[in-house]
């Protein structure tokens, strides 16, 4: 199948970028807000009885799991989905770990949030931007061209439950995984329009 560049992917770059640099902002003192703070500890006092399950979610978003997901693509022929995904990781760690970690540094909230439940986390250290989250929102966007709708909505709600994981745990604030997320979707995105994307339009003209 053909591919092409398509405009909305150099739109989705640019708007995670936005979001991230507004989340940026937000942080940029290092503390946790009144209203942000209040939904970190509602959603990191739920019962125990969903924290197996949702520390088993939060794997999708290791630093190796768009190497994992790039090995069905190479099966499936789809180079450039492969391609992508291969260099979603050496860009994560550039923009998530060498630049955004730089110039913003907000603590975990074992650190800075009084009373945080820790379930197998850090109690220290850098928190912002979620790392889990720019791994699962980045798969999250460069699928998005190949799968489904159905297969897609539900691509979205687990790497909705990644981020709520990784507040439930105790590892982020909420802003952290936002941060990350749109962190991940601005890579993405960037990385579809460079790389480029199946031409649906080609299918549709031939059936």
């Amino acid at each position: 199948m053909s591919a092409r560049r398509r405009p909305r992917d150099a739109v989705t770059a640019a708007g995670g970028a936005a979001v991230a640099v507004l989340c940026s902002w937000a942080v940029a003192s290092g503390e946790v807000g009144t209203a942000e703070r209040a939904v970190f500890t509602w959603v990191n006092g739920w019962p125990d009885v969903v924290e197996r399950p949702l520390w088993a979610v939060q794997l999708l978003g290791v630093i190796a799991m768009p190497l994992l997901v790039a090995v069905p693509a190479l099966v499936l022929r789809q180079w450039r989905l492969a391609l992508a995904l291969v260099l979603l990781v050496p860009l994560k760690l550039l923009v998530h770990g060498e630049l955004v970690k730089s110039l913003v540094q907000r603590e975990r909230p074992g650190s800075v949030i009084p009373g945080a439940i820790l379930r197998e986390v850090p109690s220290a250290g850098i928190a912002y931007p979620s790392g889990h989250a720019v791994v699962v929102a980045g798969i999250v966007v460069l699928l998005a061209p190949y799968v489904r709708r159905r297969w897609l909505e539900l691509l979205v709600v687990l790497a909705a439950l990644v981020c709520v994981a990784r507040v439930y745990l105790g590892a982020h604030a909420p802003l952290d995984v936002v941060g990350g997320a749109a962190v991940g979707v601005a890579i993405a995105g960037a990385l579809n329009w460079v790389v480029g994307v199946p031409d649906r339009r080609v299918r549709a003209a031939s059936s």
